[in-house]
């Protein structure tokens, strides 16, 4: 009997088969069946519009009968460069990030290109790997959510021919395009919203402070409360290790066994992911949102206004960051007189139960 690593034998028995060898057609042989020169059948690849209708039909039903597969490869290494952007974001468990990337997608369809996305996983030596893996493989050009903006392989890669353009950071090297939302203002408007509700001592929860968003949103609460003439020390930072959910439950217990004189009234989360957690931890210890604690989140992603207490947020246009980051980096791509810009999008409190109870 033969083991599992085995070639198997047909059902009738006999000799084993090789599998057939894989022969793909080439254009000549396009050519030879349409009956046209191997120039008509590049242009109907690259050049369509400059091919009449009727021999356009022509080769690509040729092509159809023969399965032709365009070798992208061999484009690729006459033109010395792919039809394929990449984005490295921070974390794909994150729907703030997918959103964003759908954007993108929707701007490399538009121009006849595909999309690799990439996560760094919040993973610096993974982020370093990918880039030095897309400038290998000579992407047209590269949209990174990075770990650290003054990263000096983020500055190599435009000298060496590769674009980047900075995503969901504000960067103002003149090296770089960069497409963001203004952080500082978003925790602002956070802050501002709960002292308008009465609330005096107010938990920061978000970490860690290597990622430059976390510190923005932070900062801007920080200004909030100087506004106000609130002392500082009426924000608490509780600092996490991630911006994930079960970071955002950890946080919640540790905010449920702080002394009830030293306990937050309200929270301001670094992102949706870490409220929701928060939120859930609550909900199993016995406290009220928002009349125990009431909660803001940040990115306003998809499952804010559907969990259980609908969740207030700091709004972000993602499919509008990501859509506006991939035209700038075409541009870059295509355009010797191209200019770097900086963009920055106001973002936008949505008011949901999670503070306000029932509106």
């Amino acid at each position: 009997m033969p083991d599992s690593a085995s070639e198997t034998l047909p059902s009738g028995g006999g000799k084993r088969r090789k599998a057939a060898k894989r022969h793909t057609a080439g254009v000549k042989a396009v050519a030879a069946a349409a009956g046209v020169s191997l120039g008509t059948v590049s242009n109907v690849l690259n050049r369509p519009e400059v091919v009449s209708p009727l021999t356009r039909a022509k080769v690509e039903a040729a092509m159809a009968s023969l399965g032709f597969v365009r070798n992208e490869s061999a484009r690729q290494l006459r033109a010395g460069s792919s039809r394929i952007l990449a984005y490295l974001m921070l974390d794909a468990g994150n729907p703030f990030f997918t959103d964003v990337a759908k954007g993108v997608e929707e701007a490399a369809q538009a121009a006849g290109l595909s999309v690799f996305l990439c996560n760094s996983n919040e993973d610096a030596d993974r982020e370093a790997d990918y880039l030095d893996l897309l400038e290998q493989q000579r992407v047209q050009g590269v949209l990174i959510t990075p770990i650290d903006q003054n990263s000096s392989r983020l500055r190599k890669l435009p000298s060496r021919g590769t674009p980047v353009v900075v995503v969901d950071r504000n960067i103002d090297d003149g090296e770089h395009c960069s497409v963001a939302v203004n952080d500082i203002l978003g925790g602002e408007l956070a802050i501002a919203h709960l002292l308008e509700l009465g609330h005096e001592r107010i938990a920061y929860v978000g970490g860690p402070n290597t990622i430059g968003q976390v510190v923005d949103r932070r900062d801007g609460a920080r200004r909030a409360l100087r506004k106000a003439g609130k002392p500082p020390e009426n924000l608490i930072e509780l600092t996490t290790g991630a911006l994930t959910v079960a970071e955002g439950r950890g946080a919640g217990q540790r905010l449920a066994g702080l002394p009830a004189a030293r306990r937050p009234t309200a929270a301001f989360c670094a992102n949706d992911l870490l409220a929701l957690g928060l939120l859930q931890q609550c909900v199993s210890l016995g406290l009220r949102v928002p009349e125990d604690l009431a909660i803001v989140g940040y990115d306003d992603i998809e499952f804010a206004e559907a969990a259980a207490v609908p969740l207030t947020s700091v709004r972000q246009p993602r499919q509008l960051l990501g859509r506006t980051a991939a035209e700038l980096l075409l541009d870059e791509s295509s355009n010797p007189d191209h200019e770097h810009q900086r963009v920055t999008f106001t973002p936008e409190l949505v008011v949901r139960t999670s503070t306000r109870g029932t509106l």
